[in-house]
């Protein structure tokens, strides 16, 4: 399914997702968002760079965010600039390579009977809890097969989102509001258990939209729930827009997404520093 048009266009989504939140500051062929620290995003080549970026501006980029107070994280599509994972590693980096795939042609997969799922509002009491729930579960070690995303939240090690009214980020709330992010919620005995989103944006008059930070708590994985949740996600999405995406965490999370309908088009490379 992956074709140069196709690629174009995802590659177009990333350099405009940022516009609403940071300012986008040019160093070499590297585009590098400043923004919120709430809500970072990665330096990128820019729109349809193939050839060869420099150590020195990977560094420069990387020195600009840290300086802002953001994670250094450079991400790009592999088939573009194939040797920026060299220049990456040479600036400390630590490079990863994630299948990324489009809905081609979705399978509905449910949700266990027990489990309700619902859209969340700027104004739910709850948002806050639910930012946390996606923290604690992409801190949590052993993902499902079917949870992916990035996510850098704090280190817990409890498998309780906490109190309700832990307050969201106010940049959550406003792109909640907005539209910018369409978070679902899966909920079981009336608790949140899972989280995920969909980002819709207008790219060159047509929606496109990425599904994003679906997780779910460590003790409900297993059962179906980041699958199924995805599911709804692209469903909803697909309403609108007409190519939703997703990066998968690996080879094993990608299979389980082309057997739920979804083609692996190219492979995205994030690169970002070392832990510890």
């Amino acid at each position: 399914m992956s074709s140069p048009g196709l690629l174009d266009r995802i590659e177009r989504y990333f350099a405009l997702a940022p516009l609403a939140d940071a300012r986008v500051h040019s160093i070499g062929a590297l585009q590098v968002p400043i923004g919120p620290p709430e809500w970072p995003y990665p330096a990128r080549p820019r729109p349809g760079h193939e050839g060869h970026v420099a150590v020195d501006d990977v560094r420069a980029a990387i020195a600009l965010q840290e300086k802002a107070g953001l994670p250094a994280s450079l991400e790009w599509l592999s088939d573009r600039c194939r040797g920026l994972a060299t220049a990456a590693r040479t600036a400390g980096l630590v490079v990863d390579e994630l299948p990324l795939l489009v809905a081609d042609d979705p399978v509905a997969v449910l949700l266990p009977s027990e489990v309700r799922l619902y859209l969340v509002g700027a104004d739910d009491p709850r948002l806050g809890l639910y930012q946390r729930l996606a923290a604690l579960a992409f801190a949590s070690p052993g993902r499902a097969p079917a949870d992916q995303g990035s996510h850098s939240g704090p280190e817990v090690a409890q498998d309780d989102p906490g109190p309700a009214e832990v307050p969201p980020t106010e940049v959550l709330r406003d792109r909640v509001a907005s539209g910018s992010t369409v978070m679902m919620v899966a909920v079981d005995d009336g608790e949140p258990v899972a989280i995920g989103s969909h980002q819709p944006l207008q790219v060159d008059g047509t929606e496109i939209s990425e599904v994003v930070g679906v997780a779910t708590l460590p003790r409900f994985r297993g059962r179906g729930l980041g699958a199924g949740l995805t599911s709804a996600l692209v469903e909803h999405a697909r309403q609108t827009a007409d190519l939703v995406f997703l990066s998968a965490g690996d080879d094993d999370v990608a299979r389980v997404y082309e057997r739920a309908g979804f083609a692996r088009v190219a492979t995205s490379c994030v690169a970002e520093r070392p832990p510890g």
